[in-house]
């Protein structure tokens, strides 16, 4: 057996917006009438450089050219881990007027465009966000600097499409429909890096959502645990599409960021497990984090009313679902009700906003919703 000592540190990897960066380099190089390099250096925001190897190079017909990269995420497990990313590069025929960018940025297939407000670029724009867009415009105009004059047409503007082979299809394994990105990914990152097993890509979801809800008008928000919870509240109330927002097992961070994005009211929907976490005050609720301990659960009931024999047989259960099992076979609905409103609570002293907990089975659906 390896002992954790002797694990071998995660493989760090690179975003989307990285690999679009080198493609558009590998491709405006091409368009110059440059070799196959082979590989390709761009520089990140922290102003260090990495090299990508190339899939894909090579003119196009209507005197374009193409580069791709195939996406190395390291050991985070990201659903666009080997795609293929690339960029299709032309001139253009018009120069850029006062203040426009030369290099223009458009979206081709496998890549989404933006229908909601709330999201880091405007709507009909390309789902390109900010740091990714003035990656792939410095990796661009790094190429056309390292060749002057070869076939560059002087001061004309040149086009950039970024596309994802099989984008659209992968686009369905994710949140970006409900976010209002259509077509495809979200070409993201802010460092170009992707870090293993990172919580970022998850807080950075949470808060993409309630800025959506936010534009859209809405005051309150459905905070779930996982897609079966969020799905029994959303056909209890019947709220539009934007107030669901996927929080996963970062529940402290997404009642805060309810807070900070300026919602009024919280409908927190999750099952017995999540649920009794919250009631324990543990602030981030996967298994890895938050480990429950059932001695703990049944500290509690007992805490709540559960008499001492019993919550001592509680004690040696294997799970929480065993323990509310036995909870329902002994007809104590008031204790199961009683963790939801320590829950409830426990989620208003954080958010510091009015919470209404929902308990979910997937057998039932809601069975217990707080006053």
């Amino acid at each position: 057996m390896t002992r954790p000592s002797e694990r071998k540190p995660l493989r760090s990897g690179y975003t989307t917006g990285a690999c679009a960066a080198a493609a558009a380099k590998a491709a405006v190089l091409c368009l110059l009438g440059q070799d196959n390099p082979g590989m390709v250096e761009i520089p990140f925001p922290d102003g260090s450089r990495h090299g990508f190897a190339l899939c894909r190079f090579g003119p196009t017909e209507d005197d374009r050219a193409m580069a791709t990269v195939v996406k190395d995420a390291g050991d985070d497990p990201d659903v666009t881990n080997g795609a293929e990313i690339g960029a299709v590069v032309r001139w253009l025929e018009e120069n850029p007027q006062d203040g426009e960018e030369r290099i223009v940025l458009v979206n081709g297939l496998g890549v989404g465009r933006a229908t909601k407000p709330g999201l880091p670029v405007a709507v009909g724009e390309p789902a390109i966000n900010p740091v990714p867009r003035q990656m792939i415009r410095t990796a661009a105009a790094e190429a056309l600097a390292a060749t002057p004059g070869e076939g560059d047409p002087p001061h004309a503007r040149l086009e950039v499409q970024i596309f994802v082979r099989d984008g659209e299809a992968l686009a369905e394994k994710t949140l970006n429909r409900r976010l209002g990105v259509v077509g495809g990914l979200s070409i993201l990152g802010t460092t170009g890096i992707v870090r293993p097993i990172s919580a970022k890509a998850w807080t950075d979801t949470i808060e993409a959502s309630m800025q959506v809800a936010r534009a859209a008008g809405l005051t309150s928000a459905i905070l779930a645990t996982g897609r079966t919870s969020e799905a029994a509240v959303q056909r209890l109330l019947g709220l539009p599409e934007e107030a669901q927002v996927m929080m996963g097992d970062y529940l402290l961070y997404g009642l805060e960021a309810a807070k900070r994005q300026g919602f009024s009211r919280i409908h927190l929907a999750g099952m017995w497990a999540k649920l009794v976490k919250a009631a324990l005050a543990v602030p981030q609720t996967h298994v890895r984090n938050g480990a429950l301990e059932t001695r703990q659960a049944a500290d509690l009931l007992a805490e709540l009313g559960l008499d001492q024999p019993t919550a001592e047989q509680f004690r040696a259960a294997n799970t929480a679902r065993e323990i509310y099992d036995r909870l329902k076979a002994l007809q104590r609905d008031d204790l199961i009700a009683a963790v939801c409103e320590r829950a409830k609570q426990q989620a208003e002293q954080w958010s510091g906003l009015p919470v209404r907990v929902y308990l979910v089975t997937s057998e039932e659906g809601v069975v217990h919703v707080t006053d």
